[in-house]
Order: C-alpha cells, then sequence, then structure tokens
C-alpha cells in the first residue's frame, strides 16, 4: 500500500489516506463506513501493527468499487504532506554510505579516505521535516554552501532492539524518499547535527510504501535534479550497508521504536563533491526520486 498523510484544504486537519489509482481514500472515513474503528494518523496506523494493515488492505478490497461519497478524493486535488509530520524522535541520518561517496568527501570535505567499519550515524531533529513541495529554506547568514543529498528513507514499524540482522527487515514497516538538505559550512568540530538539522533539512515523502511491496530494498534506483538537471543516479546495491545491517548495528545499543526513520545514506554526486562545487540557490527546484515510491519537489527559497 502506499499512505500518505493529507489534506484536502488549506483549513483541513491533516488525514491518513491510502493512494488507490488516482484517488486517495481515507482510511478513518473507510473505517466508520464499514463500522470499524481505523486509525486517523500515520503514527497511530504504525503503532496498531500488521492486524491494523490486513484490516485496511481487507476493507479496500470490499468497499472500494461502493464508496460513500467523501470517501475518496482525486490526488490531485489534495495537498499531501511529510507522511509523518512530525516525527516523535530524531531521525537517524548515516554517512559515507556510498562507496563512490566516501571518495568525493574525502575529497572535498575532509572526512577520511578509508571506507567505515561501522555505520556512521548522525541526526537531524523533528523540525527538520517538511512535507512534498515545502520550500527548502536558505538562510545566508547562515550557509553559503547548501548541499543536497537524495536518500531511501526506512519507517520502523515494530520495536527493535538488538535484532539480528537477518531478521532486521521483519521490522521495517515501510520505505519512504528523503533529501539530506546539509549547510557544508556548518559542520562543528566534526559534528554534522547543526549542519543537517537546521529547519526544512529533511524534505519527506511522497508517501510511505509498506515494506511487502519492498521486498528487497537493495534493488531500488534513485536519483535527483536539479532545475532539471541530474545530479546524482545510483541504486541502492551500493549501499556499503545494507538496510538490514543498519537496523541491526544502531538497535545493538539504542532501541528503535515504532515511527523511528533512518535516513540510509546517499550516493555520488553531491554539490560539495562536484568540480567546481555547486550550491542551491534561492530560485533553485531540487527533485529528488526512489524508483517504486515517487518523488519529492522542493523550491529552494531565501529567508
Amino acid at each position: 500500500m502506499r499512505l500518505v498523510t493529507y489534506r484536502s484544504t488549506v483549513e483541513d486537519a491533516a488525514r491518513l489516506g491510502v493512494i488507490d489509482g488516482d484517488l486517495v481514500i481515507d482510511v478513518a472515513a473507510l473505517g466508520h463506513m464499514a463500522g470499524v474503528p481505523m486509525p486517523g494518523a500515520m503514527l497511530a496506523l504504525i503503532d496498531a501493527g500488521p492486524v491494523a494493515l490486513d484490516r485496511l488492505a481487507e476493507l479496500l478490497d470490499n468497499l472500494r468499487d461502493r464508496l460513500d461519497p467523501g470517501v475518496a478524493v482525486p490526488l490531485v486535488n489534495v495537498q499531501l504532506l511529510a507522511p509523518i509530520p512530525r516525527p516523535r524522535k530524531n531521525i537517524f541520518g548515516i554517512g559515507l554510505n556510498y562507496v563512490e561517496h566516501v571518495a568525493e568527501s574525502a575529497r572535498t570535505l575532509d572526512t577520511a579516505r578509508d571506507l567505515p567499519k561501522q555505520p556512521v550515524i548522525f541526526s537531524k531533529p523533528p523540525t527538520a521535516v517538511i512535507g512534498p513541495g515545502e520550500p527548502i529554506r536558505h538562510d545566508a547568514a547562515l550557509t553559503q554552501q547548501l548541499d543536497w543529498e537524495v536518500e531511501l528513507a526506512c519507517i520502523i514499524g515494530r520495536t527493535a532492539r538488538r535484532v539480528a540482522e537477518a531478521d532486521a527487515l521483519s521490522h521495517v514497516f515501510g520505505y519512504s524518499v528523503m533529501i539530506d538538505v546539509s549547510a557544508r559550512d556548518n559542520r562543528r568540530a566534526g559534528q554534522w547535527i547543526y549542519s543537517k538539522g537546521m529547519d526544512s533539512f529533511a524534505p519527506f515523502g511522497p508517501c510511505i510504501v509498506t515494506a511487502d511491496e519492498i521486498p528487497d530494498p537493495q534493488v531500488l534506483d534513485l536519483w535527483l535534479t536539479k532545475n532539471g538537471e541530474e545530479k546524482q543516479r545510483s541504486n541502492t546495491r551500493h549501499m556499503l550497508f545494507k538496510v538490514a545491517t543498519l537496523i541491526a548495528d544502531i538497535s545493538a545499543g539504542i532501541t528503535l521504536e515504532p515511527g523511528d526513520i533512518i535516513a540510509t545514506g546517499t550516493p555520488e554526486g553531491v554539490g560539495a563533491g562536484r568540480d567546481p562545487q555547486e550550491w542551491m540557490w534561492p530560485g533553485d527546484v531540487i527533485e529528488a526520486t526512489v524508483a517504486g515510491i515517487g518523488t519529492i519537489r522542493h523550491p529552494v527559497v531565501a529567508v
């Protein structure tokens, strides 16, 4: 299933929906129609576990051809928000997780030339998250080196504590797209959170594709364009540490909980690694895609 958080109008509260063809079906309204309580928000659905997903799939199969008025709206008529508009915890970011990106970072960002022996982990606060179409903020007083990174985002579905790599993917709820926006000139003594955690630095969406539709997250093409010009293109098979490895590694010391998000790293082609270096500026438009999930598009604006 392709799950979204959306609004039908600017005044409406955020709703949980499932994309069905060119429609968005409201999950809570679908449940009300059937007399079955259903969650009205993404985190509530994740918390409810696999039983709730199975129930939603059954309702869709039984009712999609005879929906009550208002239960479904055309996808083109809604505003998509970040699938989880306000994560409960910081997003887990993974640095230097594609071999070619390790090399380009060593050339231009003073990182180590050797491949990491363990995942490089940082975080982005919940306030960094923005939804599809929302602007990436460029504050010239804070950065002159605003950079892009397309990433596969992994959303945890059930608590993972010291899980084995072989079991790790069973803890995944689904996958989405994230742009790891980075102010390269704001790294502080090797610490990345300010560089990567400013407001609007975690564009996220357009949906969460449930894990059953992506049984192998290591076969996905991903790419990014700036003003229509391709800057990054790779495949998740080139990750140094696979998604299952990341879950096992993080959960060895930090409990992963339902709704937690892991941004799994970016391939080569970031602005800092180009010759000459390129950055994002007000007026630019950035599009990031992961095949099988979707595309997010964001303007860069001055603040």
